[in-house]
C-alpha cells in the first residue's frame, strides 16, 4: 500500500484512540473542582468523599492519555519529516508551549491532588484541584492552537528556497490567535465537558439502578446533569460559529460538510442523507435555503459548491466528511434533547425513581465521545488534500525514507499496544466504579463524620444527606 495512506492511517488511528481520553480528563476536571467547591463551601463530607472518588477515576485516566499522547509527537519525525522541516519552527512552538505552561502545572499539582487529602489544608487541596483542571485544559488550547494553525495559518513567512525552504513566525501571538484557533478551542473544550459529564452520569445512574452509593450518586448525577446542559445548549452556537469560520477561510470544507456540489443561493441545509461522489449528487432530507440563511442570515445568501474549486483541492473522502459531520451534530441535538428531559425529571422529583431513564443514562457515554470523534475526523479528513492548508500538501509532507512496509509494521505495533492499554484502562475503569466511593454508609453521613468534616474544613455544616 502507499506510504502516505499507511501513514495517515497510522496517525488517524493513534490520535483517535489517544482522544477518548483527554476529553474525560478536561471534563472531569471540571467536575471535580465543583464537587470539591462544594465540599469546602457546605462542610458536608459526601462532596469531599465524590471528589476522592472521581480523582481515581481521572488519574487512571489521565495516565492512559499522557502515554498514548506521546507517540503522536515521534510520528512527525518518523513519517512526516518534511511536514516537519517545513514548519517545525512553528508547530513546535505550541507543542513546546504545551509541555512548559500546561502539562507542567497539571502535573506538578497532579501530585497534591492525588496524596495530598490529609498532608495539606482543604483549602490548598482544592488549589491543587483547581491547578490540575486549569492545567489540562490549557494543555488543549497549546493543542487546538497547533492543528488551528494548519486549517487557517497565519503570521509566518517563507524563508530559503527550495529544499531548503521552511516557514517560520512572523508574529507568535499572531500565530498563537489565528482566524480560527480561538472559536475551535471553545467548541472542543466544551464538547470535553460534555464527555466528562456524561462520564459522571452514566455511572451515578449505575450506582443508583444497582441501588448502592446513593448519597453521591444522586449529588454526582445532578452536577453532571447540570454542566452537561449548559455544554450542550451552547455548543450549537459555538458550532455555528466555527462554521462560519470555515465558511470564510476553508470554503471547500464546507461544501463538503454539506455535500454542496453547485455554487447557489438557498442553499440547503441537510437533516440526514448521503453524497454520491461520482454522480456529485446529494439525496436526503433537507431544509431549503437553511444553510445559506446559517452563513450570512439570509436565504439570498450564496454558497460555494465544490465545483467552484478544481477537483484536486476536494477531500478525497467526501462521503466520509458528509456522515461524519451530520453524525456530530445529529448526536448534538440528541444530547440537548435528553438533557432537557433528565432536568426536567428532576425538577418534578422523578428522575431517580425511573429505571428506564437512568439506564437510558447508564448507556449514554458513549454519545458524546462519539461525537467528539466524529467531529474531528470530518475537520481533519475535510482539510485534505492539505496538511496545511492552502501552503503544503499531504502528499508532499511525509518522510522521503520511510518505506511501506515499515509504516505497517508499525501499525500493527501500536494496535497490538493499544488494546493492551485500552482493556487495562477498562479493566481499572471496572475495578473502581464496582468498588465504588469510600465511606458511603448512608447512617455515616447521617452522624459524626459530618461533624468531624466540620471540623476539619472550619465551615459550618449547612447541608443535610437526601
Amino acid at each position: 500500500m502507499d506510504v502516505e495512506i499507511l501513514a495517515r492511517i497510522q496517525f488517524a488511528f493513534t490520535i483517535i484512540f489517544h482522544y477518548i481520553f483527554p476529553p474525560f480528563s478536561i471534563g472531569l476536571g471540571l467536575i471535580m473542582v465543583i464537587m470539591e467547591g462544594l465540599y469546602l463551601k457546605t462542610g458536608n463530607v459526601v462532596y469531599e468523599v465524590m471528589t476522592k472518588f472521581w480523582t481515581k477515576i481521572f488519574a487512571a485516566n489521565f495516565s492512559i492519555g499522557v502515554a498514548t499522547g506521546i507517540v503522536m509527537e515521534f510520528e512527525f519525525g518518523t513519517n512526516w519529516a518534511t511536514y516537519s522541516r517545513y514548519v517545525g519552527d512553528i508547530f513546535g512552538s505550541p507543542l513546546a508551549a504545551e509541555g512548559i505552561f500546561a502539562f507542567f502545572l497539571e502535573s506538578g499539582f497532579l501530585a497534591i491532588l492525588l496524596f495530598g487529602w490529609n498532608r495539606v489544608s482543604p483549602r490548598i487541596h482544592f488549589l491543587a484541584t483547581v491547578m490540575v483542571a486549569l492545567g489540562s485544559m490549557m494543555s488543549g488550547f497549546w493543542i487546538v492552537v497547533a492543528n488551528s494553525w494548519m486549517q487557517t495559518p497565519a503570521a509566518y513567512e517563507i524563508v530559503g528556497t527550495g529544499d531548503q525552504a521552511r516557514a517560520v513566525i512572523t508574529d507568535f501571538w499572531g500565530m498563537v490567535f489565528n482566524p480560527s484557533s480561538g472559536i475551535r478551542f471553545a467548541h472542543t473544550i466544551v464538547g470535553a465537558w460534555l464527555q466528562g459529564s456524561f462520564l459522571v452520569i452514566s455511572v451515578s445512574a449505575y450506582f443508583l439502578l444497582k441501588k448502592r452509593h446513593k448519597s453521591v450518586a444522586k449529588r454526582s448525577f445532578k452536577i453532571g446533569l447540570y454542566v452537561a446542559l449548559f455544554a450542550a445548549l451552547i455548543q450549537p452556537i459555538l458550532g455555528h460559529e466555527q462554521a462560519n469560520v470555515v465558511a470564510e477561510y476553508q470554503p471547500v470544507k464546507l461544501a463538503a460538510f454539506e455535500g454542496l456540489y453547485e455554487t447557489t443561493k438557498e442553499a440547503p441545509l441537510y437533516v440526514v442523507g448521503y453524497t454520491d461522489p461520482e454522480s456529485e449528487q446529494t439525496y436526503g432530507i433537507q431544509v431549503p435555503g437553511m444553510l445559506s440563511f446559517l452563513i450570512g442570515f439570509s436565504f439570498d445568501q450564496e454558497v460555494q459548491g465544490l465545483k467552484a474549486f478544481p477537483k484536486e483541492d476536494w477531500p478525497g473522502q467526501i462521503g466520509l466528511v458528509f456522515q461524519t459531520y451530520h453524525i456530530m451534530v445529529g448526536i448534538g441535538m440528541l444530547l440537548i434533547g435528553l438533557l432537557l428531559l433528565g432536568a426536567f425529571l428532576n425538577f418534578k422529583k422523578q428522575l431517580f425513581s425511573n429505571d428506564i431513564m437512568l439506564k437510558v443514562f447508564a448507556w449514554s457515554v458513549v454519545l458524546p465521545v462519539i461525537a467528539n470523534q466524529t467531529g474531528w475526523i470530518s475537520a481533519e479528513v475535510g482539510r485534505q488534500p492539505w496538511i496545511v492548508y492552502g501552503m503544503l500538501r499531504t502528499s508532499d509532507a511525509i518522510s522521503k525514507s520511510v518505506t511501506g512496509g515499515e509504516v505497517f509494521t508499525s501499525i500493527l505495533l501500536f494496535f497490538v499496544l493499544y488494546v493492551f492499554l485500552f482493556f487495562t484502562w477498562l479493566y481499572i475503569l471496572n475495578k473502581e466504579i464496582k468498588h465504588g466511593p469510600d465511606d458511603t454508609d448512608e447512617t455515616y453521613f447521617e452522624s459524626g463524620y459530618l461533624k468531624r468534616a466540620e471540623k476539619l474544613s472550619g465551615l459550618d455544616n449547612k447541608e443535610k444527606d437526601e
